[in-house]
């Protein structure tokens, strides 16, 4: 996946906003919090990051493809970077970015949920 395909299926989620801050990152936020970045890479490759629920960052953080995410794994967030961007998981990492956004929205108050009109995510 590249940028421009990313940054289209970040987009096509509902109510997502978008930003570049971090050295020039594509972030992706929902309701003013982050679910993905794009960015990071070594080598200036591209390199995805996303939310995890516990048991997936505990599988991810296993895979060759995956690492724990760069600053917020550190910090015992579970965040995972996909480093493999080649196109082999592209379908795996739009079902993870699905799940990231899935995952913060349900962080959302009840209220800003209902105001972005996301209120029936779980």
């Amino acid at each position: 996946m590249n940028y421009e395909d990313f940054n289209h299926f970040c987009e096509s989620l509902p109510e997502t906003t978008h930003v570049v801050q971090w050295g020039g990152s594509h972030v992706w936020k929902v309701g003013g919090k982050v679910f993905a970045v794009g960015g990071w890479g070594k080598d200036k490759q591209p390199a995805f990051t996303f939310k995890t629920s516990d048991v997936n960052f505990d599988f991810l953080s296993h895979h060759d493809a995956y690492q724990p995410a760069p600053y917020f794994a550190n910090r015992g967030m579970k965040w995972i970077q996909q480093t493999d961007t080649a196109g082999a998981f592209d379908e795996e990492l739009r079902y993870y970015l699905s799940e990231s956004y899935r995952i913060v929205c349900s962080g959302l108050s009840k209220r800003k949920r209902q105001e972005l009109g996301l209120d029936n995510i779980q």
